[in-house]
């Protein structure tokens, strides 16, 4: 379905947001050697707070994806699967299983606990796709475990502005609601758009104040901020944004660019990670290390 979604909105010029750095996407291999791009991890969690990691993983060689990530455990934050191209089987160690398409997403959240696999459905062609690692304030992250399949079918589709178009995975765009607010935490009201600018597009695009955002270029060139002080960032490349209450995205080239706009309510609390735990404290982590040893997951 496709939404009109157009914003205009009252922000003044000086509430634009800029780009205040840029962080490339760095070889990274996970799982049972998956082989992917990183584009966001521990060194720089308190800049992107509530986002705790991104990564890319895409190939048509089926080495690079076909041992997939067989059980590991996770607890204390949320994963949002998003697959562009290719087929992956998910289940865990609670009886669910779903088979993630293009185009679909798979919303889990760990709260206390939960073993799960993310296996490839498909032994050649292209698989592509992004993993998001959202955090939990410190009262939920003991909440039930569970997860959501969410279809291509369910992404509204909405029109932002002339040639520019995206798929609502998760926020608020004018009438549009994309499917992973209710699939998720309301506490971080994160927004998740997948945004295709035809050559010459551009759009200005609000944001809430409170959300720290940032903007990952995978298809093209996008120039990025008000004018005067755009910021040309190239595919594989991650452009962190300042605060404000809009961001503009221009592309300036001859061919299609694609980006994903992401923005979430910062939590403002203390980050412990272990491996495949996030909590508050080296404490919980402990507790999180004996409770998985235990079988408590």
């Amino acid at each position: 379905m496709t939404i009109s979604a157009k914003q205009t909105g009252t922000a003044g010029q000086s509430a634009a947001r800029r780009v205040t750095r840029l962080i490339a996407a760095k070889p990274a291999t996970d799982g049972a050697g998956v082989r992917m791009k990183r584009l966001q991890g521990v060194p720089d969690l308190q800049s992107f707070d509530p986002f705790l990691m991104l990564d890319e993983f895409k190939s048509d060689d089926p080495n690079a994806y076909i041992g997939g990530f067989p059980d590991h455990p996770h607890r204390g934050f949320e994963t949002v699967t998003y697959l562009l191209a290719g087929r992956m089987r998910h289940s865990d160690n609670h009886g669910h299983s779903g088979l993630l398409g293009p185009g679909g997403v798979q919303w889990m959240t760990a709260g206390r606990g939960i073993v799960h696999s993310e296996m490839p459905e498909q032994e050649n062609g292209l698989l592509w796709g992004f993993q998001l690692w959202l955090n939990l304030p410190a009262k939920e992250k003991m909440i039930e475990a569970g997860y959501r399949d969410i279809s291509a079918g369910e992404i509204p589709s909405i029109d932002l502005a002339p040639g520019v178009t995206g798929k609502l995975i998760a926020g608020h765009f004018g009438a549009a609601d994309g499917p992973g607010h209710a699939a998720g935490t309301a506490r971080t009201a994160p927004i998740y758009v997948d945004l295709h600018l035809a050559p010459g597009a551009a759009a200005s695009l609000p944001l809430p104040e409170t959300h720290a955002g940032f903007v990952y270029v995978y298809e093209g060139e996008a120039a990025i901020g008000k004018a005067g002080e755009t910021e040309a960032v190239g595919a594989g490349r991650l452009a962190a944004l300042s605060d404000g209450a809009t961001v503009a995205i221009a592309n300036q080239t001859a061919n299609e660019t694609k980006v994903l706009l992401l923005a979430g309510q910062r939590l403002g609390e203390p980050i412990v990670q272990y491996g495949p735990f996030v909590m508050n404290s080296e404490a919980e982590i402990h507790a999180a290390i004996d409770d998985y040893r235990a079988g408590r997951f």
